[in-house]
């Protein structure tokens, strides 16, 4: 049988002299930006919300979300500004209490940061509930 490798196992087991992966990808620190939102029936009309801030370098690694509302019909994408779902295509999110986790596997989201990023979500369809609380942790590698 062959063995296969992943894209940085087989720079450690493949290549002489060996690659050292990226401390981003292999050993890297994890980091969390932890986000609150308070639910005051916000309007589509204002539409977004910044939840983070990303430094340069950081390679993002997921998400979660958790609510003890339902947000209902509204839908919410979280990315930035000029990709709104860069993170979270736009859906609804109606589980409460319930640590909910997202990404998007895409060029764009396995890349390291070339600049800082502020992290947004967007909402629309409906106003975002009279009450209750919204958490976004995103985690990230940064070395």
């Amino acid at each position: 049988m062959a063995t296969l490798y992943g894209t940085q196992m087989a720079k450690l087991r493949n290549s002489t002299p060996v690659q050292l992966p990226d401390p981003c990808d292999v050993h890297g620190r994890v980091r969390c930006f932890d986000e609150l939102v308070v639910l005051a029936s916000q309007a589509t009309a204002d539409g977004i919300i910044e939840v983070a801030r990303l430094p340069k370098g950081a390679k993002f690694l997921y998400g979660i979300l958790q609510t003890d509302t339902s947000l209902g019909t509204s839908t919410i994408a979280i990315g930035i500004s000029g990709t709104a779902g860069k993170y979270r295509a736009s859906a609804t999110f109606t589980a409460t209490n319930t640590p909910t986790l997202f990404g998007v596997v895409s060029a764009a989201t396995v890349a390291k940061l070339t600049a800082e990023e502020i992290v947004i979500i967007t909402f629309a369809t409906a106003n975002l509930p009279a009450s209750g609380n919204l958490r976004v942790q995103i985690f990230y590698s940064l070395d």
